[in-house]
């Protein structure tokens, strides 16, 4: 297990959950614009208490490094580096940001410094990739990807539970020649 201490990200927290973080994921969780994007309803204390056992686990496991986005203590948002094999040469991320935090440039910064330590944490693993998607019709995670250095590599198609085609941004390790390189 990778031990993460907490990120900053110009103005922002970036920290691993913790069980307290459950009423906040919970009013969140009430936007319905991040109610449509994302897949695991949190409606209650159980459903926050599951998410957060996910979280957990995941990181427990080397898979999954999920980092509640705060500002000025108040949750406004998550990012998440999703790894399906340690070691390989990509990995996903994605995110969130809680309806009152929309506008104020909240992604951005936290998927900059989210992959900032991604490369600098599994580049020596391997790590040489990340892949951001997306739903084709969220046009505000398009945005967000671009401004973070993710450009428009490929038009996925739908594929359940999505039932529209998505976008795939990605970005290349940039400190340097990739790993393995004879540079």
């Amino acid at each position: 297990m990778t031990v993460t201490a907490p990120l900053v990200a110009d103005g922002l927290l970036l920290r691993p959950f913790e069980d307290a973080d459950a009423p906040a994921l919970i009013e969140a969780y009430r936007d319905e614009t991040l109610r449509r994007f994302t897949r695991t309803p949190v409606d209650d204390a159980e459903q926050a208490a599951h998410w957060l056992r996910l979280q957990y686990e995941g990181r427990a496991a080397g898979t999954r490094y999920a980092f509640a986005v705060l500002d000025a203590g108040e949750l406004v948002g998550n990012v998440v580096l999703k790894r399906g094999a340690p070691g390989g040469e990509r990995a996903e991320v994605g995110y969130w940001t809680a309806g009152p935090a929309r506008g104020r440039g909240v992604a951005p910064r936290a998927l900059e410094a989210l992959t900032a330590w991604a490369f600098a944490t599994f580049a020596e693993e391997g790590l040489v990739r990340l892949d951001l998607l997306h739903e084709g019709d969220n046009h505000a995670s398009c945005r967000v990807a671009e401004k973070s250095g993710y450009p428009l590599t490929e038009i996925v198609p739908a594929f359940p539970p999505y039932p529209l085609d998505g976008h795939r941004h990605s970005r290349k390790w940039l400190d340097g020649p990739e790993p393995g390189s004879s540079e």
